[in-house]
């Protein structure tokens, strides 16, 4: 089963490491990691996606609330979180196919960031399942390269 934790940790050196080295250490894969500052410098969040079952996870966040540095664990298990993915792909674009692509795009109220000859660079943020769907039709276009952020979530 998937789990969305979000952990706001202070900002500094090492934290990132005890908190990974923690949970692989309990045998959890980390489907998805993100971390950046918040609007309080001293202070970072980070988002975790992890795979397990219910009572290993409630083991894990309880040994994270006892890691130094942790201020405060929001475990999504009851409230699903508004969560968003950030995607940049660049799909080969020939003249011939630019208006599909183009209706694609706007279709998934995406954006196009980078345009060359042969290519666009396509920017998209939604949740998952919407991300995973977009690039299922860009598939045909050809992808040349894409990046995804992994998923960001915070409390409705």
């Amino acid at each position: 089963m998937r789990h969305t934790i979000s952990v706001l940790v202070e900002n500094k050196f090492g934290v990132l490491a005890r908190l990974s080295g923690m949970i692989s250490g309990r045998g959890f894969n980390i489907d998805s990691l993100n971390v950046a500052p918040t609007n309080d410098p001293s202070l970072s969040r980070i988002t975790l996606v992890l795979n397990g079952d219910e009572a290993s996870l409630d083991l894990c966040t309880k040994q994270l609330r006892k890691l130094i540095n942790v201020v405060e664990i929001t475990d999504f298990k009851q409230e699903p979180p508004v969560a968003r993915e950030l995607l940049l792909v660049k799909v080969t674009a020939g003249a011939s196919r630019r208006q599909e692509i183009f209706e694609l795009v706007e279709s998934f109220h995406a954006t196009i960031v980078s345009r060359t000859p042969d290519s666009l660079m396509i920017e998209l943020a939604e949740d998952e399942e919407k991300v995973n769907a977009f690039l299922q039709l860009l598939e045909p276009f050809g992808i040349i390269e894409l990046a995804r952020t992994g998923r960001l979530a915070l409390r409705r």
